[in-house]
């Protein structure tokens, strides 16, 4: 199934490509940051995302907590669009789902997360298993 999602200004676009027939985790985030802009992730590890900026670098990225992952985000229009772990031998992702573009028959299967306390090895861990794993960028364009 091809899903498709941007920023608010679609200066960041993504298509993520997800498992047939698979539903599709909407894990509500309780982190203090998460919560102050709803953030929903997503993520299979046999999921891929093919990411592209427009020319001339319109992401911004914020790190905090642990410092093992950055969420981007439009430096635009300010939405929070994906998060990156580069902690692992390959960039691992998990991606806004209310940055999906509206129309699409999506089967969510939605539920609550909170990993406090979690240690930052468990972390990197369990995003190795379950985040997604096949992360590409393409290179900017003019486009909006």
């Amino acid at each position: 199934m091809k899903l498709s999602g941007a920023c608010h200004c679609r200066q960041i676009r993504y298509v993520l490509n997800w498992p047939e027939n698979e539903p599709v985790p909407a894990r509500r985030c309780g982190c203090s940051y998460c919560t102050r802009f709803s953030g929903i992730w997503t993520s299979n590890p046999d999921a891929k995302l093919s990411v592209r900026f427009a020319a001339g670098s319109p992401e911004q990225r914020y790190r905090f907590g642990t410092g093992t992952a950055d969420f981007v985000f439009c430096r635009h229009c300010g939405v929070v669009v994906l998060a990156l772990d580069d902690n692992s031998e390959s960039i691992k992702a998990v991606v806004n789902i209310n940055t999906l573009d509206p129309g699409q028959d999506i089967n969510f299967k939605q539920s609550d997360s909170d990993f406090d306390g979690e240690s930052t090895q468990a972390r990197i861990q369990r995003r190795a298993v379950n985040w997604i794993s096949s992360v590409e960028f393409q290179p900017g364009t003019n486009e909006a």
